[in-house]
């Protein structure tokens, strides 16, 4: 059976696949910045990895995007803290490689050459890992199947396996089968997750229930976020913060209005968003927004506030920082596909709201059923909520911890990874 999904694979999904990527990024800049950045892939490598200490053994991490990157940085951070080990990290997207090239804990950075059957033999013979590690979701066969030729053994970390996944899908169900056979462990969020790949005929052997390394990293950027000063005290002192990150602008479609009626009510609250993508036409649409309402300013210009009711951050990567002022926090996405991460903001001991699209996020789903998330799906509900929030202290305070005590209960994922990764390194 095996054979008949290496033939397939190889002979019908990878020329569909490469021809649609080649057409994309003809129109799409970022696939197209993808598929020039792995031009030089192996002579890079040769290069590169010629350079590292052949007496240390090598683990090689690879994550899709920056997201998951995050996830592992807790783990990597550790092994190379306290083993003599090289750390090579590669990526499918230009985001993540790009954010990346300068991770100070990695020894090498690179992408993940195309899926061929001939890529990934030659990538593993350059690299010769001695222990591969995919985060979440990201695996790419013929990598996987190149890894079992020889003899390397195989990670997933934080492997989650949804009710309606698409691998449950009768065909794509027996592919899925074949190639998790190649894992030696399948490390899942929830002991839930571990029955969802029983269903493919992964063993007791092969699987474990160790939690989520979100938790950990969200709670290490936390503590470091705590030492760093943003935003001036002044600026805040005496205000309430409601702070909205990650959104769309199906998420500030609600969120936006609900605020200036909300600024109405209470002279004191204040609102910092942070959106997704700020683009000038995202940032100059915000501030349209509030024309001739409410007073805004742009972060980069925070130096000359003068008691705007609106802060536009109008940079990335602060946003896990500046949920530390908040007293109150929207995370978006839940209006547009799908929610961002929630943990960034719980973390923080805030109540969380969210858009209504969070089937993709245990975390706003447990949030949710604990108390500490409030899920909203329109105007007026974000505005009653809070309106609520803002009025009542206790309520805000109780529901900041409920969210608080679900990420302490959550933490030491990256401790039990580490535990499966010494008995192979």
């Amino acid at each position: 059976m095996k054979n008949f999904w290496t033939l397939f694979y190889n002979y019908v999904i990878i020329p569909v696949f490469y021809t649609g990527i080649q057409l994309a990024g003809l129109f799409n800049a970022k696939i197209k910045k993808g598929i020039k950045g792995r031009k030089r892939i192996f002579e890079n490598l040769i290069v590169n990895s010629g350079e590292l200490d052949k007496t240390k053994r090598l683990i090689w991490f690879h994550s899709s995007s920056y997201g998951e990157f995050e996830q592992a940085k807790p783990i990597i951070k550790e092994l190379k803290k306290n083993k003599g080990l090289n750390i090579l990290v590669t990526f499918f997207s230009p985001s993540g490689y790009e954010n990346s090239k300068k991770y100070p804990y990695a020894d090498l950075v690179s992408y993940i050459p195309l899926d061929t059957k001939s890529n990934a033999e030659r990538f593993i013979k350059i690299v010769n890992p001695d222990l591969a590690v995919m985060m979440r979701y990201d695996i790419w066969p013929n990598h996987i199947w190149a890894l079992n030729k020889a003899n390397i053994p195989c990670f997933i970390v934080d492997a989650t396996m949804k009710e309606r996944s698409a691998r449950k899908f009768l065909f794509i169900k027996n592919f899925h089968k074949n190639l998790y056979k190649n894992f030696s462990k399948i490390l899942t969020v929830s002991q839930k997750d571990v029955e969802g790949f029983k269903n493919f005929g992964c063993n007791d052997e092969q699987l474990k229930a160790v939690g989520d390394t979100r938790f950990d990293r969200v709670y290490q950027r936390s503590i470091t976020a705590k030492e760093k000063k943003l935003i001036r005290d002044e600026v805040l002192k005496n205000k309430k913060v409601f702070v909205a990150g990650s959104t769309w602008e199906a998420d500030e479609e609600v969120i936006l209005p609900a605020f200036k009626k909300l600024a109405k009510a209470d002279s004191n609250v204040i609102l910092i968003i942070a959106p997704h993508e700020p683009t000038i036409l995202h940032l100059e649409n915000i501030e349209n927004e509030f024309i001739g309402e409410l007073e805004t300013i742009r972060f980069s210009f925070l130096n000359n506030y003068n008691n705007e009711r609106v802060i536009i951050v109008d940079s990335i990567g602060i946003l896990l920082t500046l949920y530390i002022y908040a007293d109150t926090a929207f995370v978006g996405g839940g209006f547009k596909q799908s929610v961002h991460n929630v943990l960034e903001a719980a973390v923080y001991g805030v109540p969380v709201l969210f858009g209504p699209k969070i089937d993709n996020s245990q975390e706003a789903q447990e949030l949710l059923r604990r108390g500490g998330g409030i899920l909203i799906k329109n105007k007026m509900q974000a505005y009653r909520q809070l309106r609520t929030l803002y009025k009542n202290d206790e309520l805000r305070k109780s529901k900041g911890k409920i969210s608080f005590e679900y990420v302490q209960e959550n933490l030491g994922a990256s401790e039990k990874i580490l535990e499966e990764i010494n008995r192979i390194i």
